[in-house]
């Protein structure tokens, strides 16, 4: 067996997630900061202007630019512009910065064509053009492998097979391989496209031995309208009138807003007609300060398979007033409506749920599809925001795992099953683990749905639930994982390690966190072979990826 890391070195790893300023600066190759600066004494002030050059984007979405080689973050700032600044905050090796004129302006600078863009920040980069944000999202990926997790990363990618493998996972939906910056390489039928992933996976076979492959990020044909869920908060202006929409950045403001160009229409319908019920009928929203009032949030959630809407109200306390109005004035104005539902959550948190769901009207689940994969999908389940992404992510990770119908797979952090029921219709046998009880229940109720019997769910641990099934005599062939932002428990990595599969695909929403892990099984005894990024949350500094490791 391969030698383990060290707890010094896992010490030294174990903290780099992504969150604060100064690894952000690090993280797009700034150059060493000047000897003044390491002295205390940067060369700007609080309230100065000055002429910055933008060299990257933080992971926050912030332009990173450079005044005499000291940083500050930008927001609204591009990489390759020239722009002018006032100066807001400094600190010893970097500072922050209002973009206040952009003089020389970046070739991928485009309008934002949301109205609310500046003062919501959920969307950080729609004044960047799509294929960019695409480029950098893979180049994101690149540099937390090479800078964290210490993985060499072949330089050349083949692009041709790259972008081959981008049409062939966006074969049936609306997902393209956009990253390169020239059209995508598109195919007349499914056939051509499945030809050009295996010329792929002969190409990766072969460059395996130049670091890994890095792949051009799959984005979508229609980056726009992509959102399943919306969770909108209620409160009130200023002027005391109702109100509902988005927390404005880095606050508990709320910003008045019937629409969001990456939410489903029918989710924006079902929020602004409760928004215009509850002024009519008189509830009051809450009022977070004085933990008063009723209507906290409303969620909406369009399968967009299936069309099927659910409304749920959130509420402070069980009183609802005017419940039997407000649920024939959603059944009436939203097409679509197959469930409306009440969660309680009386306590002072930001926490959006609380324990207690009720179904008012209709079912407590609403139905769709990833594949021919069919879902049930509650109030509170964990179901994949972007239905058509998430089918090109999974599929990914079906590739990755290579099954032939006789491995043993093992699904760590499984969720409501959406990975395991994808693998199970390839495995001899599919085990998921969650810590979510109703999790757990959902994915069984998912698997009964859709006819699977050889998947088994359990609630637990990943950590301990796994070696409890390897003492039983349940070895794992594949495990699949895909945890938190966090990335994985320390003690999952160590279960994984002892465990030694030939294969470990690891699905990842922060490619930080990646990086610290990838660090860590390939100390354990496996090799990282090839990383396929996937724009999960287009116009969003995230990015999701899965990456495929074998045993060595």
């Amino acid at each position: 067996m391969a030698k383990r890391p060290s707890s010094k070195a896992r010490l030294a790893v174990k903290n780099r997630e992504d969150g604060n300023a100064p690894a952000r600066g690090k993280d797009v190759g700034s150059s060493p900061m000047r000897s003044d600066h390491a002295a205390g004494n940067p060369p700007v002030r609080k309230n100065e202007e000055h002429v910055a050059e933008i060299i990257g984007v933080s992971h926050e979405g912030a332009g990173v630019g450079r005044v005499n080689g000291f940083t500050l973050f930008v927001s609204g700032a591009l990489p390759g512009e020239k722009v002018r600044v006032k100066v807001l905050k400094v600190k010893k090796q970097y500072g922050y910065a209002k973009l206040l004129e952009v003089i020389e302006p970046s070739a991928d600078r485009t309008d934002a064509p949301c109205p609310v863009f500046r003062q919501c920040g959920g969307c950080q980069l729609q004044h960047w053009a799509y294929g960019a944000q695409l480029r950098w999202k893979r180049q994101s990926v690149i540099d937390a492998l090479e800078r964290i997790g210490k993985i060499a990363v072949a330089r050349e990618p083949a692009d041709t097979p790259a972008d081959a493998r981008s049409a062939a996972a966006g074969a049936g939906n609306n997902s393209v391989g956009v990253d390169t910056g020239a059209s995508a390489v598109r195919f007349a039928d499914a056939d051509t496209a499945i030809s050009a992933v295996r010329s792929a996976d002969a190409e990766a076979d072969h460059a395996s031995t130049r670091g890994v492959i890095v792949h051009p990020t799959i984005g979508m044909a229609d980056p726009w309208r992509y959102r399943n869920k919306a969770q909108v908060p209620l409160g009130y202006d200023r002027e005391g009138g109702l109100i509902g929409g988005f927390y404005a950045q880095a606050s508990h403001r709320i910003i008045d807003a019937d629409a969001c160009l990456i939410q489903h229409e029918q989710n924006d319908r079902a929020v602004l007609l409760v928004k215009e019920a509850a002024r009519r009928l008189g509830i009051p929203a809450y009022d977070e300060e004085r933990h008063e009032g009723v209507l906290r949030h409303v969620v909406a959630r369009t399968a967009f398979h299936t069309g099927e809407v659910m409304v749920v109200l959130v509420t402070n306390g069980r009183h609802l007033p005017h419940r039997e109005r407000l649920v024939d004035e959603i059944r009436a104005a939203v097409p679509g409506v197959a469930s409306i539902c009440q969660n309680i959550n009386e306590a002072r948190t930001n926490v959006i749920f609380g324990e207690e769901t009720k179904v008012l009207w209709g079912r407590d689940v609403i139905y769709d599809t990833i594949g021919d994969i069919r879902f049930a999908i509650s109030a509170r389940s964990f179901y994949q925001v972007n239905p058509a992404q998430t089918r090109v992510l999974y599929e990914k990770a079906l590739e990755y795992a290579g099954l032939t119908g006789e491995e043993t797979v093992i699904d760590a952090y499984c969720g409501i099953g959406t990975i395991s029921l994808f693998l199970a219709r390839r495995a001899k046998r599919v085990y998921g683990v969650e810590i979510v009880p109703e999790a757990v229940a959902d994915a069984r109720r998912n698997a009964e749905l859709n006819g699977i019997a050889n998947a088994e769910f359990a609630v637990g641990k990943a950590e301990e639930v796994i070696p409890a099934w390897k003492r039983d005599g349940i070895s794992a062939d594949v495990i699949v994982v895909d945890p938190p932002r966090k990335g994985c428990d320390a003690a999952l990595l160590d279960t994984i390690i002892a465990m030694r599969p030939r294969r470990v695909v690891y699905v990842s929403c922060n490619p930080a966190t990646l990086a610290r892990d990838l660090r860590i099984l390939e100390d354990g005894g496996f090799r990282t072979v090839e990383a396929q990024p996937v724009d999960m949350f287009p116009h969003t500094t995230h990015v999701e990826c899965c990456v495929s490791l074998v045993r060595k």
